[in-house]
């Protein structure tokens, strides 16, 4: 089962799921997720979709029958809204997640939750690339304490009621079906012209991207390694070797839609220089621990951002 499986993430994975031979169930309530993601799979008999909100099924442990491994991905992708409605990420993520691991405690074969976690549990981290064991985690933004909030009832599940959970620590994933992100905002700024580009923070915010590509291969990657060990529960990080700066992604994107002769305009941002109250402005994970379980990374940063841009430009060019 894959929640959130019409989304960016999501579907992506769900394609690989079903190129690799699973059957796969879908839950989605398609409020940032689009059914045109999935579509392509509809009419075989491995698949199935249920339109179902997390946050109010009353019915969710019926959906589970059958299920084994649950990759739970449907969330309230956007950090900025907490900061003008914080409920939103309380309800969609941490309301959305007891609901799930309820259903699970319940059920007699989905007995294994992958979650996708994110970068912005550590907060400011003193110590980049951060490794997975880092600490103390004081996240700066209600997105990142609603996730770790998850991992906490993640972890309490597994020891408590026999669950098994593997939480995967995403960086900035970037490429086709996104719906929201740095790239996405900075083409339509362009395509509303004016000559110049709009940058929020002072533009050396500096981060980890990786390709949608790279990052369903390290879920699976990652996912396969934990089913043939014995952990209750362990955590992944996920992301790139390198980082990369706003500004560069700028840039980048200018190249890419062949919009000459624009001016950078940087906002200043707030608290140092943050694209917006909690931002975090310096990110990059230690991905060792993957790469020892065999993953490989096949694009850098610059090279996701820029075919990224080049999947967005094509899907909105249709």
């Amino acid at each position: 089962m894959v929640t959130g499986g019409a989304g960016f993430i999501g579907s992506h994975l769900v394609d690989r799921l079903m190129v690799e031979g699973y059957e796969v169930v879908v839950l989605d309530n398609l409020t940032s997720g689009n059914l045109k993601n999935i579509r392509s799979h509809l009419r075989n008999p491995n698949f199935k979709f249920i339109r179902v909100d997390l946050k109010a099924e009353r019915k969710l442990e019926e959906r589970l029958d059958g299920v084994d491994c649950v990759f739970h991905f449907a969330a309230n992708p956007e950090v900025r809204v907490g900061e003008a409605d914080p409920s939103v990420h309380f309800n969609e993520n941490l309301v959305a997640t007891f609901n799930l691991l309820e259903a699970m405690r319940k059920s007699e074969t989905a007995r294994t939750i992958v979650f996708a976690s994110t970068s912005t549990v550590y907060g400011e981290a003193s110590k980049l690339p951060t490794p997975e064991d880092y600490a103390p985690m004081i996240p700066i933004s209600t997105y990142g304490a609603s996730k770790l909030s998850c991992e906490a009832l993640i972890s309490s599940y597994a020891y408590t009621f026999g669950l098994r959970g593997l939480i995967l620590r995403l960086a900035n994933i970037v490429g086709s079906r996104a719906t929201h992100g740095v790239i996405l905002d900075f083409i339509e700024k362009l395509r509303r012209g004016a000559g110049k580009l709009e940058i929020l923070g002072d533009g050396s915010q500096k981060k980890s991207y990786l390709h949608i590509q790279d990052c369903v291969n390290a879920i699976l990657c990652a996912t396969k390694a934990f089913l043939r060990d014995e952990k209750r529960v362990d955590i992944y990080n996920v992301g790139s070797t390198d980082q990369v700066t706003v500004a560069r992604i700028a840039e980048i994107v200018i190249r890419e839609t062949n919009t000459p002769n624009v001016k950078l305009f940087f906002t200043g941002g707030v608290d140092g220089g943050r694209g917006w109250l909690g931002d975090v402005k310096l990110m990059h994970l230690s991905v060792e621990k993957l790469m020892n379980v065999g993953w490989r990374l096949k694009y850098s940063g610059e090279e996701a951002l820029t075919l990224a841009a080049r999947e967005i430009l094509r899907g909105l060019i249709r």
